[in-house]
């Protein structure tokens, strides 16, 4: 095992909040998804959520979210490997995960309109 495998498991946790904290100062989208799936959150908290629509706005803000954290790994592996070093794949590569966050983004927005639809034909 190297000494990276063996790191133990508090340590595996301390790096993961350290990897949430970093993207977190490093990219302004995901403090944008963030301060909106807190405002859906708490929204469909007020709208009286059932348990498995909760969970299945849950599972999209993550979807959005985890999707964002990973375009974010994608860019700065990208960026390190090639020096910030203009390349086309590099670019391509970027772009294909942009998309995969905007489609993620879209998907959740679809989702949101099903789930708070009928809450909010019920108040008009």
């Amino acid at each position: 095992m190297t000494r990276f495998k063996s790191q133990g498991f508090n340590n595996t946790f301390k790096n993961a909040r350290k990897g949430f904290r970093l993207v977190l100062k490093s990219e302004k989208n995901i403090r944008v998804h963030i301060i909106i799936a807190f405002i859906v959150v708490i929204f469909a908290y007020f709208l009286g959520f059932t348990p498995l629509e909760f969970c299945i706005a849950l599972f999209a803000i993550g979807l959005v979210i985890v999707s964002e954290m990973l375009n974010t790994a994608i860019e700065f592996a990208l960026d390190s490997i090639y020096h910030n070093r203009y390349s086309r794949m590099v670019g391509m590569a970027k772009d294909i995960s942009a998309g995969a966050v905007m489609f993620a983004s879209l998907l959740a927005i679809m989702i949101g309109i099903v789930l708070f639809g009928k809450y909010l034909l019920m108040y008009l």
